[in-house]
This record gives structure tokens, C-alpha cells and sequence, in this order.
């Protein structure tokens, strides 16, 4: 009974070690006595037991995070960025064959990388030209991590972390920008003005029954209001006549 239950044993182990089975998402490098063979998968894979054996491989994309890293800019400003790096394994064979720990090698790359090419750029360049600086670290990346079967398909810098006193100065510049925008904005309005305003003197000017219905329109203006004393302006053409008859008496 115990030889029985042995055997068993034995079988389940060979068993195990023979038969493998791979997700749609993972492959497998075989090794025989400590040989690349090849990639198989995915699906079933037989094995020969105790001659071979098989690393798993993920090819799906990763997203790893970048640890906030230490930066001065090119114009001196220190911060800290920290990123984010999407990449995914297009050739198991080298991710094992090529590199001990391609995930640890790629993150500590991103890290180096980030702060070098960081540091290349003033601190307007940094906060205006993400894109342009995203587009840098993935080609850096993707370059190095080729050699290990690892594509670098997109790097994304999340945050910049400013000093509190570059905070502040950037507050106060940028309220000095509102403040002159609208300033601006008030001037050329008043120039607006200033232009409606001679328009329609001139369009009075030419025409003296547009000129009698502004006057009209302004005492019904005036008539509607709820002031106690109302002053009525009175044109020099009805009252001169007045003045000539005082003259000839």
C-alpha cells in the first residue's frame, strides 16, 4: 500500500513537471539543461520531466509607476518628477536570456533617464512642452530596453512638485499677467468707446432731427426718474430768438 501511494507519488510530480499550460497573454522559454531552446505557448506545453524547464513570460503592457526623482532644471530650478512608463516584452527569449530582471532593469533606466533628460530643459520649457518631453524619455528608453526584448510603447510625466517659494513667485507673476490683461482690456475698450462716441457725434452733427430725437429721448430719460429737482437743457436755437427781440427793444 505505501509503495502504491509512492508511485502515485512519484507520477504526480513527474506529472506536474511535465505538463504545462500558458494564457493567451503569457509564453514560455524553455530550457533544457540550462539551455534556451525556445518559446512556446500559448496553451499546452509538454515538458520533458527533469530535462526541462519553463520561465514564464507576461506579454501584456506593464504601467510602471517612477519613483519621484530629484531634478534641477537647466536654468537651476530643483523639483521633484515623478512618471509613469508603459512598455511590454516582444521577445521573451531576450527578456530572459538578455537581462537578470528586465522589470528592475527598466524601472532603475526610467529613473536615470528622467532626471538626465529632465535636467536638459529650463523650467518654462518643462511645464509648456510635456509632450515634447514625454516623446524624449520613451525614444531614450525604447532605444536601451530594445536589446532586452522589451518595447517602451509610451512614458507619461504625471506631477511636478515645485519649491514653495517658485510656487509663490509663479502666483504672483501670473496675477501681474492678469492684472495687465486687464488693464489692457479696459483700455481698448475705452478707445471702443471713444470711437462710438465720435461716430455718433458726427451722425448728430449732420443731422439736426436726429439731433432734436436724442434731445427729446433724453428729457423722457429724465421724466421717468424720481428726482425732486429736474434740469432741463435748453438749446441755443429756441432761446435765440429771444435774445435778438431783448436787443432790438
Amino acid at each position: 500500500m505505501e509503495f502504491l501511494i509512492g508511485v502515485v507519488v512519484i507520477g504526480g510530480i513527474i506529472l506536474s513537471s511535465m505538463i504545462k499550460i500558458l494564457n493567451d497573454w503569457e509564453r514560455g522559454v524553455v530550457l533544457r539543461l540550462g539551455k534556451a531552446v525556445g518559446v512556446r505557448g500559448p496553451g499546452l506545453i509538454l515538458l520533458i520531466p527533469f530535462i526541462e524547464r519553463m520561465l514564464k513570460i507576461d506579454t501584456r503592457t506593464v504601467a510602471m509607476d517612477v519613483q519621484p526623482q530629484d531634478v534641477i532644471t537647466k536654468d537651476n530650478v530643483s523639483m521633484q518628477v515623478n512618471a509613469v512608463v508603459y512598455f511590454k516584452v516582444v521577445s521573451p527569449l531576450e527578456a530572459i536570456t538578455k537581462i537578470e530582471d528586465y522589470y528592475f532593469a527598466t524601472s532603475q533606466l526610467a529613473q536615470t533617464t528622467l532626471r538626465s533628460v529632465m535636467g536638459q530643459y529650463p523650467l518654462d520649457d518643462v511645464l509648456e512642452h510635456r509632450d515634447k518631453i514625454n516623446g524624449a524619455l520613451q525614444g531614450i528608453l525604447d532605444k536601451h530596453t530594445e536589446a532586452w526584448g522589451i518595447k517602451v510603447t509610451m512614458v507619461e510625466v504625471k506631477q511636478i512638485d515645485l519649491p514653495k517659494e517658485m510656487q509663490r513667485a509663479m502666483a504672483r507673476e501670473a496675477e501681474a499677467e492678469r492684472e495687465r490683461r486687464a488693464k489692457v482690456i479696459s483700455a481698448e475698450g475705452e478707445v471702443q468707446r471713444a470711437q462710438k462716441l465720435q461716430e455718433a457725434s458726427n451722425t448728430l452733427s449732420e443731422s439736426p432731427s436726429a439731433l432734436q430725437l436724442a434731445y427729446l429721448q433724453t428729457l423722457t430719460e429724465i421724466a421717468g426718474d424720481k428726482t425732486n429737482t429736474v434740469i432741463f437743457p435748453m438749446p441755443l436755437d429756441i432761446i435765440r430768438p429771444f435774445f435778438e427781440m431783448n436787443k432790438k427793444n
